[in-house]
């Protein structure tokens, strides 16, 4: 069993301390990345030769990143200080500033092992969930101190995606969101912070994208690959650089509402003008040409923004064709 060591040295001792308990793939990504991060981590499963198993597969993970440039050299050995696996949750989160459950989306099962955390945690520390489905209220009902306790939510793979959801539920405290950023922020991870309804932001959005791809293929307007080379190519080759709002005030607000009265011929429901972007139309603000839309670029900063946005999309192709194509058929 790897352990903490109490003569590690100052620079670990003021370390932060965290807690994850799930060791899996998601929880163990999570563990790698706080770890690499500067934090000190305990990993806890459902039984100590879990965890020590998980724990020991991070490592050969770590050199196998390493080796293919995915994480930088001397990786490995910061998580073999900063990384170690606990007999239980209890040891794990007993003197934990911030805790991060990571168990299966079951509500049972998390109901039940946070309020295990709650039990062993100080009362002062920090509760996230990864849940990327379950109420964060709903959760908060099993912790103890509810104000501390929020969802902080990873995706996959964890040590390669960049951005975090992180869900306040209406108890929590201001001073738990701003800790639980900063802790994230102090791994290289950037945060967005959106209010506890289903399916938050990241999977309302995921979600409706595949829901309306999955209807053009069984309409059979196009097929499965053709779909998903369309939103590569096109759209979709934005997205690593611009979000919707962005996209949507390059493109001129004026020519987004055109273009919803033109699906509405064919889905008047499905399709309704968006009253935000009605409202903008209607006073005039069309997006970066007028200087004023969702997100009010100057418009003398429209001749940057462009050359920024071109750069980035010949060094995007660039990139796909020096990685080849994705080992899908």
């Amino acid at each position: 069993m790897t352990t903490p060591e109490a003569s590690e040295g100052t620079a670990k001792s003021t370390a932060r301390k965290i807690a994850v308990v799930g060791s899996g793939y998601m929880g163990g990504g999570i563990a790698q990345v706080l770890a690499l991060g500067g934090a000190r981590v305990a990993l806890a499963d459902v039984s100590a030769e879990i965890a020590q198993k998980n724990f020991d597969r991070l490592l050969v993970e770590s050199d196998q990143f390493i080796a293919d440039g995915l994480f930088p050299a001397g990786s490995t050995e910061i998580l073999k200080q900063n990384l170690w696996a606990a007999k239980d949750i209890e040891e794990a989160v007993a003197d934990a500033d911030f805790i991060e459950e990571c168990v299966p989306e079951v509500l049972e099962i998390k109901h039940q092992t946070l309020a295990r955390i709650s039990a062993a945690a100080r009362p002062d520390a920090l509760i996230g969930s990864n849940t990327s489905t379950i109420s964060i209220a709903a959760l908060a009902e099993a912790v103890t101190n509810p104000e501390r306790f929020l969802g902080v939510h990873f995706s996959n793979p964890s040590p390669f995606i960049p951005g975090v959801e992180v869900i306040p539920h209406a108890g929590t405290d201001a001073a738990t969101v701003a800790a639980s950023r900063e802790l994230v922020h102090a791994a290289g991870k950037q945060t967005a912070v959106v209010k506890d309804v289903t399916g938050f932001v990241l999977n309302r959005l995921q979600y409706a994208l595949f829901h309306e791809a999955a209807q053009l293929v069984e309409q059979g307007i196009a097929t499965a690959d053709d779909v998903d080379t369309l939103v590569r190519t096109t759209f979709g080759f934005r997205l690593p650089f611009f979000g919707p709002f962005a996209i949507a005030d390059m493109a001129g607000l004026d020519v987004y509402n055109f273009c919803y009265k033109s699906l509405q011929t064919g889905f008047p429901e499905r399709f309704a003008t968006p009253k935000i972007l009605s409202d903008l139309v209607e006073a005039g603000k069309l997006g970066t040409k007028t200087g004023a839309g969702f997100l009010n670029v100057p418009a003398e900063r429209t001749p940057e923004l462009i050359a920024y946005r071109n750069k980035a999309y010949v060094a995007m192709q660039k990139l796909i064709e020096e990685l080849g194509p994705a080992p899908i058929n």
